[in-house]
């Protein structure tokens, strides 16, 4: 329990101090999320990937709540910091963009990710508020009536084709996972029909739209422009999550047409222990797409059988964004998992 708290609550007030007063918490805050969580990474390992009865480093719904509401804070304070009459000098506001994106981008997507995939309506409510803030909320939809069903394969916008680059995928995944998931829900309506004010894409669309009013109204032109760029930052952050996690991985079809059932062999895990912590266990990718609803603290990584990414996903993310050296790095590896599928 103490490592999700702390890991990803730390940062939130780190991120606060940053924007509200300046000055060394921008150079913390930015350290934390890069310098310090690469170092816990290297440095802490094994011993204290411990389970208990109840899933490594046990912790409630309260952290993700908690979270989701902290997002709703700092997405405001970023573009204060930002794009508003903060005081900020260059140097700062720089620091607070990089920061506030990486927080975003890793640990708010992460735990929007975790409350949309909980029964209870209210927790699910509340990471869609965290997907619309980011002008993403269509994922909501998208992510588990689109990428659950058809994960590894064509019909899937977010699983990468095979050597595609990242900078291919990411308006390809983003446009396609917004028509997909608009059209799995049109065709869920058609089978139990309701009024168009209940279409979960208005409250995205027009969601969106009330943000880009409240940060113009707010924090002027420039606000708007750091809130448009913070939010493609975050978003690019997301994708190529699913870029990394699902790169070269396919799920076969058999003599019938049918694909495969989703197994561990359809997803790239990353073991490191804060970065997980920090970003909610997603890291542990095959899990949850075997178990959709296990929560986070339970998610289980087998090395045995789920593909290992050579280094954390933080890391493997920002390799993805220098396509020749990712396939140098990731081509000859998914070519083995597939020889010793064979």
């Amino acid at each position: 329990m103490i490592w999700f708290t702390v890991a990803t609550l730390l940062p939130v007030a780190l991120l606060a101090l940053a924007g509200l007063a300046g000055g060394l918490w921008c150079l913390l805050a930015l350290l934390y999320l890069t310098a310090f969580t690469y170092l816990m990474d290297r440095i802490v390992q094994g011993a204290v990937a411990r389970r208990g009865a109840d899933g490594e480093f046990p912790v409630g719904e309260p952290l993700a709540i908690t979270l989701g509401l902290a997002h709703i804070c700092l997405i405001f304070i970023a573009i204060f910091a930002i794009g508003g009459n903060s005081g900020l000098g260059a140097g700062e506001r720089i620091a607070c963009f990089i920061a506030f994106g990486l927080f975003f981008g890793q640990v708010s997507n992460a735990n929007a990710h975790e409350l949309i995939h909980k029964q209870a309506r209210w927790p699910r409510r509340l990471g869609k508020l965290v997907y619309i803030s980011l002008l993403f909320g269509h994922h909501a939809s998208a992510h588990p009536r689109v990428h659950h069903v058809w994960v590894a394969s064509d019909m899937d916008p977010n699983s990468p084709r095979p050597r595609e680059s990242f900078y291919h995928f990411w308006p390809r995944a983003w446009i396609g996972s917004f028509l997909k998931g608009l059209a799995a829900e049109n065709a869920l309506r058609r089978r139990r029909p309701k009024p168009l004010s209940d279409h979960p894409y208005v409250a995205y669309v027009g969601g969106g739209l009330m943000m880009l009013w409240l940060m113009t109204t707010l924090f002027g032109l420039t606000g708007l422009v750091a809130y448009l760029c913070l939010c493609t930052y975050a978003t690019m952050q997301l994708l190529v999550s699913d870029y990394v996690q699902h790169y070269g991985l396919r799920r076969t079809r058999g003599a019938d047409g049918r694909l495969e059932p989703v197994g561990p062999q359809h997803s790239w895990n990353a073991p490191q222990f804060y970065s997980s912590a920090l970003m909610l266990n997603a890291p542990r990718h095959s899990d949850h797409h075997m178990h959709p609803l296990r929560t986070y603290p339970s998610l289980a990584l087998d090395h045995a059988t789920m593909p290992i990414l050579p280094r954390s996903l933080p890391l493997m993310g920002a390799l993805a964004l220098w396509p020749r050296m990712w396939r140098r790095v990731m081509d000859p590896r998914v070519a083995s998992l597939n020889l010793n599928r064979s």
